[in-house]
């Protein structure tokens, strides 16, 4: 009797325990294990978000490819609804970031400025990388000066720290300073271009040498040299 009392006791008191704290344990259990599904059903809709982006740039990729040697409407159009897609429904990837680029591209071959600015604009306003950002302000400012606006653009250009581009940045303002017939200030940035270019040759670097000869005959002499 005494055990059975004993064990009544403790099926009593755990009754009791469990009237006070039950129903707190187990929504603190269903939380916790809400908590761990709701982490792994996340990250699977981000993977899967991830992967039908992936898809979707690839098919852009693919349209943008066959555009180059057939520029006809219908390749056109299906790039640019691809593009819009990502840009709709994948507007925090990278590869939507891409599509807008490419739209800007799109667009400044067919010499709709209006429509570039605009995708670049978009580009940056949504979140994009580091690399991307500093691509995107620079096409931008180019964008810009076409426009007639080189005073923005070259805010943009001088305002920035381009890092790894300072090269391209540089080449942008002297593009632009040529075009403004500021020829003593683009000489200086294309000089300051080539310094910074990697050294690698090839088409930037012929291109400086021939912006550089232009501007400075007295240079031709050097640069041939260096070649």
């Amino acid at each position: 009797m005494e055990s059975y009392r004993t064990e009544e006791e403790q099926v009593e008191a755990l009754k009791n325990w469990w009237d006070e704290n039950g129903r707190s344990t187990v929504i603190a259990i269903a939380v916790a294990l809400g908590l761990g599904f709701g982490w792994q059903g996340w990250k699977s809709h981000q993977s899967e978000q991830v992967e039908a982006a992936s898809m979707v740039y690839q098919g852009l990729s693919e349209a943008l490819n066959a555009y180059e040697n057939d520029q006809s409407d219908d390749i056109k159009a299906t790039a640019i609804h691809l593009a819009g897609e990502l840009k709709t429904e994948y507007s925090g990837s990278t590869y939507a970031h891409y599509a807008a680029l490419s739209l800007a591209k799109l667009a400044v071959e067919n010499q709709d400025l209006e429509t570039a600015q605009a995708e670049l604009r978009w580009v940056l306003s949504n979140s994009p990388s580091v690399d991307i950002e500093l691509i995107s302000q620079q096409r931008l400012a180019r964008v810009l000066a076409a426009q007639g606006d080189s005073d923005q653009a070259l805010m943009i250009l001088n305002s920035t720290d381009a890092g790894k581009y300072a090269s391209g940045y540089a080449r942008a303002k002297g593009d632009i300073y040529l075009s403004l017939g500021e020829n003593e200030k683009a000489l200086e940035a294309y000089q300051q271009a080539k310094t910074l270019d990697d050294g690698s040759g090839g088409a930037s670097q012929s291109y400086l040498d021939m912006k550089i000869k232009h501007l400075s005959p007295e240079l031709a002499t050097v640069i041939g040299e260096e070649e």
